[in-house]
């Protein structure tokens, strides 16, 4: 473990998270919120003596940095940017609670949008605004951002490759250029081309400023905080279809987006995990249309919530237009399954990807076919290219500490006495950084009651499913702290 390139990289990730900030702070001030201009101060004097006092420490850093230092590299800067950013919420008093205060961060770098608050049209101007931008600079991740914008100086050989891959959601990432920086770039050029994008179409919808740039934060990093009790029920029904659509482009691999902008059509087309996703998206549309047809009064009604509710759903976003927890079953069945799938790798979407369900389904497939033909060779292929066996064993491994973990948090949190489908939801929400549950962790409901104990456990699960599990895992393992 190199402790000092480990030190040195979280102490610009707490320089950064003072910077970002700044545009919090000065919303308090505008708005006359005194105790969240002074909460904000504090914070990040703090995190700027912190940041300097690692620095001072962490001089003279080896530049040899390995896979394993970047996975906990990145859980740890994780943990570190949730507690300081939490700090806001206490020092203002809108989360008197740390638990509490950390539960809301955390669901917020995370991009899960699971909530502790009953309502939340009373928090500060500028602690909403706090609450919502973590969303936006969690869903690409705060390293791929600091990867983009800081010179790659002091850095060892295969530096920024570990950080972006620790980070990075999927079961592989590429590079869009030869150099890791500029891939960053390239992929947060995209996010905020499209975040921008976002806010103009809201604006256009005659909603207010300050709303619509919350509000795209949390479609753009997939969150769903709502900045209104009712989400996004209460807004017109334009509104409502610019979220689903631009919920369904956030949940897309951003690498697609680089291939349009290059004109590479036949590759975009060849994606397989693209034809997965809108395929999985519009069946279970109308599937859920039809289900629900005599609970609404008109079909554009029904199809507008059907299609808004699954594009929350699979994106892991978490916004809602309606209490779908008082659908049949079919339909919450379906939700709840969506939320297992997820969105595409390299995406701000959470859940396992629709990745690893293909490359799930083909691998079974493929065994399948050696039971019946032993002698024959069978190959593994995506979008007509052969797949790495190191990438299948892989998605295999990440799959069983997937289950794994889910029962061991439900078995966990289940010491609350809270009903089965409540844990159940309340886990596989927390996991796939989702938010919304069914029945008390519904859509009109949140997870304030739940313990201080079954907090923490959701907490490990948000951080867990938005890290790809490994890192946290990495954290956590005694081999991973020797020094190297």
């Amino acid at each position: 473990m190199n402790y000092k390139m480990t030190g040195r990289f979280i102490a610009q990730i707490l320089l950064l998270e003072a910077l970002f900030m700044i545009p919090a702070m000065f919303i308090s001030l505008y708005c006359g919120e005194n105790a969240s201009v002074k909460a904000f101060l504090v914070t990040m004097v703090l995190l700027l003596v912190v940041s300097c006092l690692l620095r001072f420490l962490c001089k003279g850093a080896k530049s040899n940095f390995y896979a394993t230092d970047g996975m906990v590299c990145v859980a740890l800067s994780w943990i570190v940017l949730s507690l300081a950013g939490s700090l806001p919420f206490v020092l203002s008093g809108a989360i008197p609670k740390f638990i509490d205060a950390l539960f809301e961060i955390v669901s917020g770098f995370t991009t899960t949008g699971a909530s502790i608050l009953p309502e939340v049209e009373s928090l500060p101007k500028g602690i909403m605004y706090w609450r919502s931008f973590s969303h936006w600079v969690g869903g690409m991740g705060v390293l791929v951002f600091l990867l983009a914008i800081v010179p790659s100086t002091d850095r060892g050989k295969g530096f920024t490759m570990h950080l972006l891959r620790a980070e990075s959601p999927g079961p592989s990432v590429g590079k869009l250029v030869p150099k890791m920086r500029k891939t960053a770039a390239i992929l947060y050029i995209l996010y905020v081309g499209l975040t921008i994008a976002d806010i103009i179409f809201l604006v256009l919808g005659k909603m207010d400023v300050f709303e619509a740039v919350c509000n795209a934060f949390g479609t753009a990093g997939t969150g769903g905080f709502g900045i209104k009790n009712d989400s996004i029920a209460g807004y017109s029904i334009y509104i409502q279809w610019v979220c689903t659509v631009f919920m369904m482009l956030f949940g897309v691999n951003f690498n697609c987006y680089y291939l349009l902008i290059m004109r590479q059509f036949k590759a975009l087309f060849k994606n397989e995990e693209v034809r997965c996703y809108f395929g999985i998206s519009i069946m279970s549309a109308a599937l859920i249309a039809i289900d629900i047809r005599k609970i609404y009064p008109t079909i554009h009604e029904t199809i507008r919530h059907a299609c808004f509710q699954v594009a929350s759903i699979m994106t892991t976003t978490g916004f809602a237009t309606t209490d779908f927890d008082t659908w049949p079953s079919f339909s919450k069945t379906i939700l709840l399954t969506l939320m297992v799938i997820g969105a595409c790798a390299g995406s701000t979407g959470g859940g396992l990807k629709c990745a690893r369900v293909l490359l799930l389904f083909k691998n079974l497939r493929r065994n399948i076919h050696k039971i019946l033909h032993p002698r024959r060779v069978q190959v593994v292929h995506v979008d007509g290219t052969p797949v790495d066996e190191k990438i299948i064993n892989g998605t295999s491994v990440y799959l069983a500490a997937y289950f794994i973990l889910v029962v061991l948090s439900i078995l966990l949190i289940s010491v609350d006495n809270k009903p089965l489908v409540t844990n159940l939801s309340a886990v596989l929400s927390c996991f796939n950084n989702i938010g919304p549950g069914l029945e008390i962790v519904g859509p009109t409901g949140n997870f304030s009651s739940y313990s201080a104990f079954s907090k923490l456990v959701l907490i490990f699960d948000m951080l867990a499913g938005r890290l790809e599990i490994f890192p946290i895992l990495a954290l956590i393992s005694r081999g991973a702290w020797k020094k190297a």
